[in-house]
């Protein structure tokens, strides 16, 4: 290596690169020296792991690829590794990848390309996708590491970006004795299921796929090898570019841009894109050139695939033509079971209504001025300490409407398999369209599933104390591990016990605590977790529960107050089915658009993912129920959630006629939830400003700071630390507005008098304005240009904003 040639920063980082050489034993095959390679390289990784060495990294250890890699720019590579100059160094293939950091802190071990493969992109499912894999190790056998398999735990090594967490699941499939074609169909695979056209023989490879693994989906562009396939392939919505160009003497460029490569138009054969879950592959033992079609068939013929998912039970089979939902509950135990799961009218009428009656969720304003979950004093489902999370820097969500086709909310369940293995043991799952269950639907699933299913009581009485919900969580763990250990395939949590000396555990935690446990147990492959949930209403809650690992919900219900509504003629010509049927879809569709803002679209690594921050939970509760969630503030804890839960029940069963709450959440009522906007303050606000008068405005104040308190930063009071700088020392001012700047809101947030009037005030006060974000306003576009410090620009651009 040359040292010389990088900088001071990549100089101080630089590890010590040594290169060594092992020799195979005599007679040994090349493909039992890789794997013995391979087991080689991750005992050692192991030692060092032990031994908490963080400084070292072991870049390849093969006999059919070297790998060179670092922290300096593309043109220094050869410079800094001379031996890529050497003339006697040959190769059938190179792959190239020079990526700037984006998503992790540049350092030499991970910088691209990996033992196996290169990516551009994000995947998205990451923390699923890891989580998944450390509970498919239990299973983990093959007979090329025969002994050795658990010298190759954890296939993931903590602090792996993305890209070396999926390169490192590659190379164990490979390993294993997939090829590389293969194992990208595996984990990357095109969407097919929404898609007309698909060759039969291909849907059934992809069906397959989807039986053996979680999909490890968000934008990719991947490059990989495994010494005898080279390929290139795109993820299923295909966000990144990938070009490919060959040349009459046989060589094959694949890359991010066409003409990256200097190549002679002249001796150009073919130029192509690699299109949305497509892949192009080469096959280096016989030099042939495969496109996408072409690598399928050969895939596709390699097993009876056919006829294996035709072990696959599809819940529609089960279940009559016509459904038959059924209501359970008379009005009186309705209205209790209602009151415990904290319902309110303004839920039923704003959400519930509108999702039977449109099969769309319910549309609402921007915004959220009520108190975090855990500030308010009145009770917040615990769903409401879940905030989602949505994709940042440069993996873009998707519209899950024109994406529709390469989305799935399709749902196995059942014992699932090794993953190494490939055979037709693992398709004999059930399989569903979507997670979300109608009653009727989990009946003929529940009939199905016979004796296989174990069904679980998640409830607690209140007579158990202080500490019932505690008692009542360790019962539930301990239930589900021994009826998976006593070989249920399913698992069955339920509230519907509810009763006067029975109170519900939310199902979150309950769904929650089961996952996490039978992950630690490494049970979790052995069994699905379903759930029936008297709390799950809308969207948001469902799709909590399958984030935090439940394979189907059924919010019951919910349904039993559709049904209710259905009885008083509030639906107007529909059947009870088919209100369930749109109120099912309107779930449907809210789950998909909750993926899209994480750039998702397969729902079988989004459970179990995390996908959420937990805001105002105490910070062991979630520890030991959602480990691994983002939670930077404690909060309640299992005491509160159970001092809660008993309030609601104590006044369901109280023994008086009580009706719904009204609400308020959505809706500011007066004897409803708090509002930071309510109608008195600003009120007062308007006159302060309408009348001049500072008077008026000191009231506004007052009657803000009365408020309790709605978010964070309500809690917070300045700490003066040192004596107050005097009045005459600080900047006028005058001086002061100069460096305010209005922000660039769009036409239509606010009002086209809103935006002169603001323009006008900064122009006055010597301050700065901009045009904002986008939006016109034709009838007003003969209005003079708005007041700005600038020369105005068109409301349609986007201009920088002045600094």
């Amino acid at each position: 290596v040359n040292i010389g040639i990088i900088g001071e920063k990549a100089n101080s980082t630089r590890p010590e690169i040594e290169q060594i050489m092992i020799a195979g034993n005599p007679g040994a095959s090349e493909e039992q020296f890789e794997t013995d390679l391979y087991i080689i390289r991750r005992r050692i990784e192991n030692r060092v792991l032990a031994e908490h060495i963080t400084e070292f990294y072991i870049c390849s250890l093969s006999c059919r690829s070297v790998i060179y890699k670092g922290m300096f720019l593309a043109e220094q590579l050869t410079s800094f590794y001379p031996d890529l100059l050497d003339e006697r160094f040959t190769s059938r293939f190179a792959i190239y990848h020079q990526r700037y950091s984006t998503n992790t802190f540049p350092t030499w071990r991970l910088a691209q390309p990996f033992r196996m493969l290169a990516h551009n992109g994000e995947i998205n499912t990451l923390s699923g996708n890891v989580n998944w894999m450390k509970s498919h190790e239990t299973r983990l056998a093959s007979e090329a590491f025969g002994d050795h398999i658990e010298e190759i735990k954890p296939i993931i090594q903590s602090g792996s970006s993305d890209s070396a967490a999926l390169d490192a699941v590659y190379e164990l499939l490979v390993r294993a004795g997939r090829d590389a074609p293969m194992v990208k169909t595996l984990m990357i695979p095109d969407a097919w299921s929404n898609r007309p056209n698909v060759p039969e023989a291909h849907s059934a490879l992809f069906s397959y796929c989807n039986c053996v693994m979680e999909s490890w989906d968000g934008p990719a562009a991947i490059c990989a090898t495994d010494g005898r396939w080279v390929i290139a392939g795109m993820d299923r919505n295909g966000l990144r570019p990938m070009r490919y160009t060959v040349s009459e003497d046989g060589l094959l460029v694949v890359g991010s841009e066409t003409g990256m490569v200097f190549i002679d138009e002249g001796k150009v054969v073919e130029k192509g894109r690699v299109g949305p879950g497509q892949m192009i592959a080469v096959n280096l033992e016989d030099g042939r050139f495969y496109h996408d079609p072409e690598l399928r068939d050969v895939l596709a013929a390699r097993q009876p695939f056919a006829d294996w998912v035709e072990n696959i039970t599809h819940l529609d089979t089960l279940i009559r033509n016509e459904r038959d939902e059924a209501a359970e509950f008379g009005r009186d135990a309705l209205r209790q079971r209602q009151l415990c799961a904290g319902f309110t009218l303004e839920e039923i009428e704003l959400l519930l209504q509108p999702m039977v009656e449109d099969a769309k969720e319910a549309v609402g304003s921007m915004g959220d001025d009520t108190p975090l979950a855990v500030l308010s004093e009145r009770y917040r489902g615990l769903h409401h300490f879940f905030r989602q999370a949505f994709s940042q820097v440069t993996n873009p969500p998707i519209d899950s409407l024109r994406e529709y086709r390469v989305m799935t909310l399709n749902t196995r369940l059942g014992n699932l398999g090794n993953i190494l293995d490939e055979d037709e043991s693992q398709t004999r799952l059930l399989q569903l369209r979507s997670p979300v269950l109608s009653n009727a639907e989990l009946e003929a699933m529940r009939h199905h599933m016979g004796e296989t299913a174990a069904e679980i009581d998640c409830t607690f009485a209140p007579a158990d104390g202080e500490h019932g919900l505690r008692l009542a969580m360790q019962r539930i763990q301990s239930e589900a591990e021994n009826a998976v250990r006593g070989g249920a395939v399913h698992l069955i949590l339920t509230d519907r016990y509810i009763a006067e000396d029975r109170v519900p555990i939310p199902m979150i935690l309950a769904t929650g605590g089961v996952h996490s446990h039978l992950v630690r147990e490494s049970l979790r492959t052995f069994t699905s977790i379903n759930v029936r949930s008297a709390e799950c209403m809308d969207t948001h809650y469902f799709a909590v529960l399958i984030g935090v690992g439940a394979t189907t919900v059924n919010a019951y219900l919910a349904q039993e107050t559709i049904a209710d509504r259905h009885r008083r003629g509030l639906f107007g010509d529909m059947s009870l089915d088919q209100c369930v049927e749109r109120y099912t879809e309107a779930v449907n569709q809210g789950l998909l658009k909750i993926m899209s803002k994480m750039g998702i679209s397969v729902v079988s690594p989004y459970r179990g993912a995390y996908k959420f921050e937990a805001v105002g939970l105490s910070r062991s509760l979630v520890s030991a129920f959602f480990p691994g969630m983002v939670s930077r503030i404690s909060g309640i804890g299992l005491a509160g959630l159970q001092r809660n839960a008993v309030r609601l029940h104590q006044r369901a069963f109280s023994g008086d006629v009580v009706t719904l709450p009204i609400g308020g959440l959505y809706r500011y009522r007066r004897d409803g939830e708090v509002h930071a906007l309510q109608g008195e303050p600003i009120h007062l606000l308007q006159e302060a400003v309408a009348r001049d008068s500072f008077n008026a405005y000191k009231s506004y104040v007052e009657a803000v700071q009365r408020m309790p308190p709605v978010s964070l930063r309500d809690l917070m009071e300045f700490a003066p630390r040192q004596e107050p700088v005097p009045l005459e020392d600080v900047e006028s001012i005058t001086e002061i507005r100069k460096r305010l700047c209005a922000p660039g809101i769009s036409l239509g947030a606010l009002s086209p008098e809103a935006h002169e009037t603001l323009s006008i005030a900064m122009n006055r006060i010597g301050a700065k304005s901009d045009s904002g974000e986008g939006g016109e306003d034709p009838p007003g576009s003969s209005r003079a240009p708005t007041a700005t410090t600038r020369p105005a620009r068109s409301s349609r651009s986007r201009p920088a904003v002045s600094a």
